[in-house]
């Protein structure tokens, strides 16, 4: 009799044990509510780097592997059809995080709404072109993307650059999107400092993991400083500087940074074509970095407004080392400048302002 008491009290508790899991799971359910999908704007998304980078976004590698995204594909009409042809196949990869894909070659329903702008576009240097007939094929198409952005997007909507000359296209955006606050403006030198970090990771023989706080200052151009001074390398014996552990400063001042100013063009040389998976990659990690932080203890490069530190003219897009929190980029300060950088840093200074004239001059 015993034995049957004990066995109703074991199937008893066993069922209040079950019952409490399953009340358990519900409120879990209750409590998981699926994020907001955050819209995202690609502009040349039919072009190389457009077609590296969507998947990444549909896939997390932007904004993390539990928010979901809504596509928003621009490109011009005579490649209306390629466009399509990347909507199907992100349709047909069936990434869980894709909550819809908006394939157009109008700028105002591309930006409808959208919280990012991801600025790939852009009218490239043909041979035997200036820089001014270049920038001024920008000028018109940066103007009439700008004016539907300042228009159509989200209030709070993040504008990255990529297309060349990126730190200048930046600003003609700015000028004709001036309810877009500065700080949502940056461009792309993020693709630099990656660059700078693979080659100090290679001559080291160290995980590029371990390799953090280069700098690239200036222009995303051949004039850019990528700058070791101040970066550090995680060892066993703790962090040390890149300087020490190099020991080189011949290498670090000369063929590192000529390296770095020319990747782009070696690429080119090899491939018959630009870079397009490792900038779709920064670009990820650019707007990653932005959205939801940097790690402490480490910055990282990033084309914003200047605000005169460090001696650079306000209002010009340079590339500054910045930490990111809460959305929201600061730049570093208090960093020792010594007389070769700060020669390094004037040289591309001096070439973003004759760009910024150059710029204005067509809008003329």
């Amino acid at each position: 009799m015993d034995h049957v008491v004990l066995l109703q009290k074991i199937l008893v508790v066993s069922f209040i044990v079950a019952l409490f899991w399953k009340i358990i799971r519900y409120m879990c359910n209750l409590l998981h509510v699926e994020k907001e999908p955050v819209r995202i704007l690609v502009t040349g998304a039919a072009g190389q780097i457009g077609y590296a980078i969507v998947p990444m976004i549909a896939r997390g590698v932007m904004l993390g592997p539990d928010q979901p995204v809504i596509l928003h594909l621009l490109d011009i009409e005579p490649v209306a059809e390629a466009l399509n042809g990347v909507k199907m196949e992100l349709t047909d990869a069936a990434f869980p995080l894709l909550k819809g894909v908006i394939a157009t070659t109008d700028p105002i329903e591309a930006c409808m709404g959208v919280n990012i702008a991801v600025m790939v576009g852009g009218f490239p240097r043909k041979e035997g072109m200036e820089r001014k007939d270049v920038m001024s094929k920008n000028v018109s198409i940066y103007k009439a993307q700008a004016s539907a952005l300042e228009k159509h997007a989200a209030e709070d909507c993040k504008v990255l650059v990529i297309a060349n000359p990126a730190n200048t296209n930046a600003l003609i955006l700015k000028e004709f999107a001036p309810s877009i606050p500065e700080k949502n403006i940056t461009c792309l030198t993020r693709l630099d400092h990656n660059r700078a970090l693979g080659q100090i990771s290679e001559r080291l023989d160290v995980q590029v993991s371990d390799v953090k706080n280069v700098i690239i200052w200036g222009n995303h151009s051949s004039t850019q400083y990528p700058d070791v001074s101040h970066a550090t390398v995680h060892t066993s014996r703790g962090e040390k500087p890149v300087r020490e552990l190099v020991s080189d400063d011949k290498w670090l001042n000369d063929e590192f940074i000529t390296t770095v100013q020319q990747r782009g063009a070696a690429i080119i040389e090899a491939r018959k074509q630009s870079s397009a998976l490792s900038a779709a990659s920064a670009a990820c990690d650019h707007i990653r970095d932005w959205v939801l932080g940097t790690p402490k203890g480490t910055w990282v490069s990033m084309g914003v407004y200047s605000d005169g530190s460090y001696g650079i003219q306000p209002g010009l897009v340079y590339s500054f080392p910045v930490t990111c929190e809460k959305g929201r980029w600061s730049i570093v300060q208090g960093l020792m400048i010594d007389e070769f950088s700060r020669a390094k840093m004037d040289a591309t200074e001096k070439e973003l302002v004759e760009e910024k004239s150059m710029a204005h001059s067509c809008l003329d």
